[in-house]
């Protein structure tokens, strides 16, 4: 005979494992429709990873029960899990990135003369008060040296700007910078990238700025943006 606490317990998880799903794909839908601000989208992303844990407590409950009876329900458990994860690992990790990185959303590899945005919609200065967290939580952000001579180097950068599928607004040589929007997969969050290639002694430098157009916190994806972009561009010019 089924335990029927366990079974209702996994259902249970299904639906709320399925309706943040659901929940979630409409926020980014909405969004990416211009129908929502993006915290109405971030406020429906929040709700659908709350179900989520809330389904994933409910198929551990039902997994505990189903354990100390065997009685049946395991797969009603399981399917919550499966359903459930998904959207409650996002929100965790989320959280998680909320917490462990600053509260800034502009990175610059130059901090002291960083790359001036001309040609996008809010051509900002790089905000002074970054500098200081900027280095404590991200070290790794720093120029790229390469042997490669400045239209070698320039192309190159701009050839990885473009395998990115990041949409160029400038690429002229003349001003040594390349600009562009990177666009997230999920939402479709816009983010505003600045590659500066300088000639040196030695070859060329690089410098890369990345900001968020949207928010006041970036989670570390400007961070990570430079260091993946830098890391790439250093293995190309290497082959």
């Amino acid at each position: 005979m089924d335990d029927k606490v366990a079974t209702r317990l996994g259902l249970s998880a299904v639906l709320l494992g399925f309706g943040s799903i659901l929940l979630f794909a409409v926020s980014a839908w909405g969004f990416r429709l211009n129908d929502w601000p993006w915290t109405q989208a971030y406020r429906l992303a929040s709700w659908s990873a709350w179900a989520a844990s809330a389904g994933v407590a409910l198929a551990l409950a039902g997994g505990v029960n189903w354990l100390r009876r065997r009685r049946g329900g395991g797969m009603a458990v399981l399917l919550g899990l499966i359903f459930s994860l998904p959207i409650a690992g996002l929100g965790l990790a989320f959280d998680f990135a909320a917490r462990t990185t600053p509260p800034i959303n502009d990175i610059s590899t130059d901090i002291d003369d960083p790359p001036v945005f001309w040609f996008t919609v809010t051509p900002t200065d790089y905000p002074a008060a970054n500098a200081e967290p900027q280095r404590t939580a991200y070290p790794d952000v720093r120029p790229l040296d390469l042997p490669l001579s400045f239209d070698n180097a320039f192309s190159a950068a701009l050839a990885l700007v473009e395998e990115r599928g990041w949409e160029v607004l400038s690429d002229d040589p003349a001003e040594e910078q390349i600009e562009a929007i990177a666009t997230s997969r999920v939402f479709g969050f816009q983010d505003e990238v600045a590659v500066r290639v300088t000639e040196t002694d030695s070859g060329s430098r690089i410098d890369m700025r990345s900001r968020s157009r949207l928010g006041q916190i970036d989670r570390g994806t400007n961070a990570r943006r430079i260091e993946a972009f830098l890391s790439d561009l250093a293995q190309s010019a290497a082959n």
